[in-house]
């Protein structure tokens, strides 16, 4: 039975349904590829964050990945990678990659590590 889509146009019950299914494997797909480009594992972006978080309220920031490359430094990790991949998620300084890069860390995973 037809029915009339938010868009207006007539469409019947199986091709909302696919429409839906084609929605969700794009979105599925989009995640892939966002968990793809992470520089670390899970782990550590949530390490990283939570040192972000509490570090920001004692320390403020400076403008800079300053924080976020001495915790870096500190746990031997990559820093290039891992500062590129905030400034393409619109962290270009330490409180931007807590409010930004996190954001899109969790929408790449779906909120699982």
């Amino acid at each position: 039975m037809p029915f009339v889509d938010s868009d207006g146009t007539m469409v019947d019950r199986k091709n909302k349904q696919s429409r839906k299914e084609a929605l969700d494997r794009w979105k599925a797909d989009q995640r892939a590829i966002a968990r793809a480009k992470l520089p670390l594992t899970g782990e550590h972006l949530q390490s990283m964050f939570d040192m972000l978080d509490e570090a920001l309220s004692q320390r403020g920031c400076d403008h800079t990945l300053r924080l976020t490359t001495e915790w870096l430094v500190l746990n031997n990790l990559p820093i290039e990678p891992v500062v590129n991949w905030l400034r393409e998620n619109g962290g270009y300084c330490d409180c931007e990659s807590l409010a930004n890069s996190e954001q899109a860390w969790h929408d790449a995973t779906g909120g699982v590590n």
